[in-house]
């Protein structure tokens, strides 16, 4: 294997970035394992040596049957180890769906069954399914994948204004806009709506154009949106016309209110602590639905998956043109550099991690993580028309990795070389580390000095990102109240020290007690506070109105 499973993961990531970050490596990991692909031969006037021809398939129907029986084993394993309630898995050979089966319950304490019509929220992996939308646009000639964004959506906008000018819907769908992992996520996870999101990225400091990679949802989102206003509809009719109903996907959709409609669907869990799992949380993705708001059932995703395999066709027609279709697999960014001469390095095309293996055959997958309790994971080799999608319904511990990676494993050297689960875990659990808040305000300050009078701190402060925030006494307590008018939060606040409290963060990116710190003028009132969860980039101070 080329790179260690243990390789750190960079502190100050949100979650739905680092699972990207794990993803990105547990693709170089088991590309060595099985790949496949493609190479385009060089011009006929080219003076460099000749392309080598592509690989081939080098999988037999015997090694694949010899990995399908063995998929009962790796999921139930994966469970028992874990005791995730639910998980569904498809498999899809030459065209034929060759496994789907449910196991376990769809929720705990409850008797129905996961099966292969179960609806699970799909998290991230609603980003290759997003590409494949796009491209299908992008085959109809109404965008083009390197043509700006705000040609087709006027009202895109980042904080410098060439690349407002210049980014195209491909630089969104493979991360390399500039805009910072997670920008917008809390604004989500405050429960703001996509248009109040996307209308604000543009405050949002922003690395070098094209030539950083950060995992943004909201970027990706906003390639998905000028896909949709080019077309003249909402991103949720457009995915159903392009994509959804051709390939009789019913199941499916991009609205949350259709997976909290659905009879049979899998509800998501979180460990209790004490070895089991609880329904505790809801998980509305419906701001950032193309990069992470999908809900469906193997049965359906194993159909794009033929889609995928098909370059494009399902049941003998040309769904998605093969050539839209084969950018998507195309690496646009480096989205992890390798640590040693001897390791690979990490690519993301659009809405795909990207890799190859010792014979340069391609690979192509991605997983979805919602930290409030769903893990999903798609693996495809195209040159061996061989795909697999694994869907939890249990907080990202690296389940439907260990199952995907592990399935590929056995179909090519007959049995499992690496124990997948604990080196998928390993990984989710380092960057449950790096995660972590960079002030442990859990622990008592040495000497705290007690607050000043409550009146102190009250009243509304101004944030041109956040909107308002208004601090609010009653008795001996003081809350902070933020968010959209119409649905706000109330966060309690409790005295750390001096002019510093507490308040419990919340949402997908929620790691933890977060610190709300007043700066008071020479009167003795609070001028401004800084709320250093909501600080990532620096738009987190608050200033008195």
């Amino acid at each position: 294997m080329s790179e260690s499973p243990n390789a750190a993961v960079p502190r100050r990531t949100l979650r739905s970035a680092g699972a990207a970050a794990v993803v990105a490596t547990l693709t170089a990991l088991t590309s060595a394992c099985a790949a496949a692909g493609g190479a385009v031969a060089a011009p006929a006037t080219s003076t460099l040596p000749p392309t080598p021809p592509a690989p081939a398939p080098s999988l037999s129907q015997e090694q694949v049957d010899s990995a399908l029986t063995s998929l009962d084993g790796l999921v139930t394993d994966a469970m028992d180890r874990t005791g995730v309630p639910g998980v569904a898995v498809a498999v899809v050979h030459r065209d034929q769906v060759v496994y789907s089966k449910g196991f376990g319950v769809r929720e705990v304490g409850e008797p129905e069954p996961v099966d292969p019509d179960t609806v699970f929220q799909l998290a991230s992996v609603s980003k290759p399914l997003a590409s494949t939308v796009v491209a299908g646009v992008v085959g109809q000639g109404v965008v083009e994948w390197d043509q700006p964004a705000r040609q087709y959506d006027p009202s895109f906008a980042l904080n410098d204004p060439y690349v407002t000018e210049h980014a195209t819907i491909a630089d969104l769908l493979s991360h390399r806009s500039g805009l910072h992992t997670g920008a917008g996520d809390l604004l989500e996870d405050l429960g703001f709506d996509r248009e109040y999101i996307l209308s604000h990225l543009d405050q949002q400091p922003l690395d070098p154009f094209r030539s950083s990679y950060n995992y943004s949802n909201f970027g990706y989102t906003a390639g998905g949106e000028a896909a949709a206003v080019a077309m003249g509809t909402s991103w949720e009719e457009l995915a159903d016309q392009v994509l959804f109903d051709p390939l009789g996907m019913t199941d499916t959709s991009y609205r949350h209110e259709d997976y909290v409609a659905a009879a049979n669907k899998a509800v998501i869990h979180v460990p209790a602590g004490d070895g089991t799992w609880v329904a505790r949380y809801t998980r509305d993705a419906d701001a950032e639905a193309p990069a992470g708001g999908a809900s469906s059932s193997v049965r359906d995703l194993a159909e794009w998956i033929r889609l995928q395999l098909g370059n494009g066709v399902h049941d003998g027609t040309q769904v998605i043109d093969p050539d839209a279709l084969a950018v998507t697999r195309v690496p646009h960014s480096v989205s992890s550099l390798p640590a040693s001469p001897d390791a690979r390095t990490g690519f993301y095309g659009l809405g795909w991690n990207v890799s190859y293996d010792d014979q340069g055959r391609l690979q192509i997958g991605h997983s979805g993580a919602f930290d409030l309790g769903a893990a999903t994971s798609v693996l495809m080799l195209p040159v061996e028309q061989l795909g697999i999608v694994a869907l939890t319904n249990g907080r990202p511990e690296g389940i439907p990795e260990a199952i995907t990676a592990g399935f590929f494993d056995v179909a090519k050297n007959g049995q499992p070389t690496v124990d997948w689960l604990t080196a998928t875990s390993g990984l989710f659990a380092q960057l449950e580390l790096a995660n972590a808040p960079e002030t442990d305000w859990s622990q008592p300050p040495v000497d705290p000095q007690p607050a000043r009078d409550l009146a102190a701190y009250t009243g509304t402060y101004a944030n041109s990102y956040y909107g308002p925030l208004t601090v609010t006494a009653d008795g001996d307590r003081l809350t902070m109240t933020m968010g959209p008018a119409d649905a706000p939060t109330t966060f309690p606040l409790t005295h750390h020290a001096d002019d510093v409290f507490t308040f419990e963060s919340i949402g997908e990116n929620a790691n933890g007690l977060a610190g709300a710190l007043f700066t008071v003028d020479e009167g003795g009132t609070a001028a401004s506070v800084r709320l250093d969860f909501y600080d990532r980039t620096g738009l987190g101070t608050f200033v008195r109105g």
